[in-house]
């Protein structure tokens, strides 16, 4: 009776914010401005090219952590984990201070009149470096439930190691690697602190919230809320649903 009751108290302790919006939600009024609707354009367009780049250079990352071993690994590991790590507040600091114009980086492309702070080019890096790292770990841990022998076994049939990546491990670690994805769309699209430093503009859909928030209120925040819900969360959730189910 204790646990049925604490578990029934969990689940609506973590529902109750959620069915507040719905209902302090005025549907009436439910509109949104220009700069909501860029806002929206923006983290999504920036959004998925970020994961773009992130499944392009963090699968095969993702792959050699899982099956290599050795003191050159436990380094990438730690690399790895920094970013992972470091509080998005402190990390849009470091970018801003490496990437910025008095940064090593900045400095050398501000020679050629580029400046990477404020900007889409600064954006996108924001989304790469939120999402990056925790695609990167999900994903390792899908290749590493990969039995080893598998490979060995094709080796010894004369399949080349690409055929095996792309016809063998891709589609056993598929679902894995979607869940990784979400996982990394939705730190990258909703990453607030590094994008509060490092690239304020072109605003995205945390940004404006924030902004509705100062200027608003709570309630001006509502609807580009729910935007950004739907934005976010669907593909995390179904594939949360299939897992289950496959289960």
């Amino acid at each position: 009776m204790i646990k049925a009751a604490a578990r029934g108290f969990a689940l609506a302790l973590l529902a109750a914010p959620f069915l507040g919006l719905v209902v302090l939600t005025d549907w009436a009024r439910f509109d949104l401005s220009t700069s909501d609707v860029q806002a929206v354009l923006v983290s999504v367009s920036y959004g998925l090219a970020a994961l773009l780049v992130i499944a392009t250079i963090g699968t095969p990352l993702a792959l050699w952590l899982a099956t290599a071993t050795g003191r050159l690994r436990d380094y990438a590991q730690f690399f790895l984990l920094l970013p992972l790590l470091t509080p998005p507040l402190a990390l849009g600091i470091l970018l801003a201070a490496f990437y910025g114009p008095i940064g090593p980086v900045g400095l050398l492309l501000g020679r050629f009149g580029v400046i990477i702070t404020n900007d889409p080019v600064a954006f996108l890096l924001a989304g790469i470096y939120a999402g990056l790292p925790t695609y990167v770990v999900a994903a390792r841990t899908a290749f590493s439930d990969i039995p080893a022998d598998l490979a060995e076994s094709a080796l010894t049939l004369g399949v080349n190691r690409r055929q095996i990546f792309w016809f063998i491990t891709l589609p056993i670690a598929r679902d894995g690697l979607a869940a990784a994805l979400a996982l990394a769309w939705v730190r990258g699209v909703g990453e607030l602190g590094i994008v509060l430093i490092f690239a304020y503009f072109p605003q995205g859909m945390p940004i404006r919230l924030w902004v509705n928030l100062e200027d608003g209120g709570l309630e001006a925040t509502f609807p580009l809320l729910w935007i950004f819900l739907l934005a976010a969360l669907p593909l995390p959730l179904w594939l949360l649903r299939r897992g289950s189910k496959q289960g």
